[in-house]
């Protein structure tokens, strides 16, 4: 129930126009929820109910019913006539059907062990599909990140087109009255038509990196929405908290209980059997009519020696605990040289950020110097679009290193399973 609650309030910026905004959060509880992979989960949960079932049902007794005819060659006989007797040996053609029934009494555990074994195995399995819905969270970071840079660019571009509008507003009014050359209103068009088509450029590549969005987390987004750039908090001190660490547990778990499964497989086994059954000869293999009969006892079967095959099996489990124990020391180790490349991706855009912010300042002045002296004549439009330019190059490049440091935080949360 909190989980679709809080699927219901993920979604709810979704639902509205007035509300057409989407954040990182979002994307990543979308996917998880409907993703088909996540739909694993509750598969294999069950199919552990019905194998827990099959297994039940060892407990209960099993019945067979036999039946044969038979024709054979030779028969008993005895060597020697007895005083009063007539006794006829068995006839070569002999019948029987029975009902057998065998009932499990005690099998040392090993039902029980084997359930723990399964419900061993669900974990793991859960787990690695909760691993593998994580690899999504990379994917959606890339694409979620494109979309927003493409969406900051926009706007970058349709404030630059709305100073190049104001200059060529103003040109066109000194070219009508003779004070500015047809030139410079001109030079100002062809450079306002190169952004429209810029702008366009960067429209179509939002909408491809939002459909891409859109298929990770199964949502139809519209082009008109608005993606919310998270602002990303990264606790450096906090151990790492992936996915896959509590796999590499489960596997161990998993593997222990399997032992447990191999020593119960050797203990002893006591079962309860009857039978009935009608046929000629009955047991009585000396009365050569049809008989019903019945037969009850108890059957122990212990395999008291099996050459070290156990031995052997536990130590075969010994292995692989070895080898998944390996392999969680190995995903540590490249984990902490991830976080490590993370981390100096963050402070080296925050470094460049600082920088960004002084030279946009600079860079704004020497426009604004630079949009009087046009407005005076004392310049070319040639020379009023290099400096516009220029400013929104340092703009665009302090866009990008925002978006790549939010992109780097995210990541690193991504890397450390936070």
């Amino acid at each position: 129930m909190k989980k679709f609650l809080f699927i219901l309030f993920a979604i709810a910026p979704l639902l509205g126009y007035a509300q057409q905004t989407l954040t990182l959060e979002t994307c990543y509880a979308l996917a998880e929820e409907n993703y088909p992979l996540a739909k694993q989960k509750t598969l294999l949960e069950e199919k552990l109910n019905s194998e827990i079932k099959i297994l039940e049902k060892e407990k209960l007794p099993k019945l067979h019913l036999n039946a044969q005819a038979t024709y054979q060659s030779d028969v008993i006989e005895f060597p020697l006539n007895l005083p009063n007797t007539n006794i006829q040996p068995p006839n070569k053609d002999q019948y029987r059907a029975t009902i057998d029934a065998n009932q499990l009494i005690y099998n040392g555990g090993n039902i029980a062990a084997t359930t723990r074994l399964k419900t061993a195995e669900l974990a793991t399995q859960q787990q690695q599909v909760a691993v593998n819905l994580y690899t999504l969270k990379s994917r959606i970071n890339q694409n979620y990140f494109s979309v927003l840079l493409f969406q900051e660019q926009e706007k970058l571009l349709l404030s630059k087109m709305e100073q190049l509008g104001a200059r060529l507003k103003e040109a066109s009014t000194g070219v009508k009255y003779g004070a500015v050359l047809p030139a410079s209103e001109q030079l100002l068009k062809a450079e306002l038509l190169k952004l429209e088509q810029q702008l366009s450029q960067i429209t179509f590549d939002r909408e491809k990196a939002l459909k891409s969005l859109s298929i990770l987390i199964s949502q139809n987004l519209d082009n008109d929405i608005s993606l919310i750039d998270p602002n990303t908090l990264v606790a450096l001190e906090i151990d790492s908290q992936r996915p896959e660490l509590a796999l590499f547990n489960l596997q161990e778990t998993q593997l222990e209980s399997s032992k447990e499964v191999i020593s119960k497989s050797n203990y002893p086994k006591l079962l309860g059997f009857a039978q009935a059954g009608y046929g000629n000869p009955g047991l009585n293999m000396l009365d050569n009519s049809f008989q019903d009969f019945y037969m009850l006892g108890l059957k122990l079967n212990w395999n008291i020696f099996d050459w070290g095959k156990t031995k052997e099996k536990k130590q075969a489990v010994n292995i692989s605990k070895e080898i998944v124990s390996t392999e969680k020391e190995t995903f540590l180790l490249n984990n902490k040289m991830q976080l490590k490349d993370a981390e100096s991706d963050i402070n080296k855009y925050e470094a460049m950020l600082y920088k960004d912010t002084e030279i946009i300042e600079l860079r704004e002045k020497v426009l604004q110097a630079t949009t009087s002296q046009l407005q005076n004549g004392a310049i070319t439009s040639s020379e009023y679009i290099t400096e516009l330019n220029k400013l929104y190059e340092a703009k665009i490049d302090q866009q990008l290193r925002t978006i790549q440091l939010s992109l780097a935080k995210a990541n690193y949360k991504v890397i450390k399973g936070e």
